[in-house]
C-alpha cells in the first residue's frame, strides 16, 4: 500500500461449522485488521449451509464474532457461488477460503465453481484451519481435488498468517512458501504444476 499500488480485494470465505470455532474467532480478528488497511477492500463472509455477509461488522471485531452462529452443516459450493457475486477485477483478487473441505452439498458444483473462480485468474487458497492446534481433520478427497485446480491446502497458524497473505497477494507460489515455512500443505502440486 506504501508503494501506491492498484487495490486488491480479499475475501475470506469462513466455514462457521462447529469444528472451524477456533478458525472463526482467528479470522474475525484478521478479517478486521485487513479491513483497516486502506490499500485493501476486504469482504468476509461466514457460511453453514446459509450465506452471511459479515462484511459490515469488520470495523468492530467483538460485534464480529457476535454475528457468527457456529454449528449447522456445511455447503462451500453456495457459499463460493455468493463469493463469485462479489469479483469485479478477478486478477486482483484473493479468495481464502477457511474450511475442513468436509462438503454437505454437492460436490461435483463445489468443485465446478472452484475451477471456475481459478480460470478467471482469482488467487485462491484453502486454508483447513486457522489456529494454534496441531494437524486438523479434513477431507483428503477434496483436498487432492483442490490440487488439480492447483489451489493450495494447508493449515496456518495465526503468526504465519499476515506472512501467507503477503505471500498469496504477491502470487507467489504458495506450496513453495509453506514448504519455507515450515508447514505441510495437504495437497502436493503435480511436479510441472505453475507457481500460484
Amino acid at each position: 500500500g506504501r508503494k501506491g499500488k492498484a487495490l486488491r480485494h480479499i475475501i475470506l470465505l469462513v466455514d462457521q461449522s462447529g469444528s472451524m470455532a477456533g478458525s472463526v474467532v482467528y479470522a474475525a480478528v484478521f478479517g478486521a485488521v485487513l479491513a483497516s488497511l486502506r490499500s485493501v477492500r476486504t469482504s468476509l463472509i461466514a457460511f453453514d449451509t446459509a450465506v452471511a455477509d459479515l462484511s459490515e461488522h469488520l470495523h468492530d471485531p467483538v460485534e464480529l464474532l457476535f454475528a457468527t452462529q457456529l454449528g449447522g452443516g456445511t455447503d462451500i459450493g453456495k457459499a463460493l457461488g455468493y463469493a463469485q457475486t462479489l469479483v469485479q477485477t478477478p486478477q486482483d483478487t484473493l479468495l481464502v477460503l477457511i474450511s475442513d473441505l468436509y462438503e454437505g452439498g454437492n460436490r461435483a458444483e463445489m468443485l465446478k465453481k472452484m475451477h471456475a473462480i481459478t480460470q478467471s485468474g482469482v488467487n485462491m487458497v484453502a486454508l483447513l484451519a486457522l489456529s494454534d492446534e496441531g494437524a486438523p481433520g479434513y477431507d483428503h478427497e477434496n483436498a487432492v481435488a483442490l490440487a488439480a485446480l492447483g489451489i493450495p491446502a494447508f493449515a496456518c497458524t495465526p503468526p504465519l498468517f499476515p506472512e501467507l497473505m503477503a505471500a498469496a497477494l504477491a502470487r507467489q507460489n504458495l506450496h513453495r512458501w509453506a514448504s519455507a515455512a515450515g508447514i505441510s500443505t495437504a495437497n502436493r502440486p503435480k511436479e510441472n504444476s505453475a507457481d500460484v
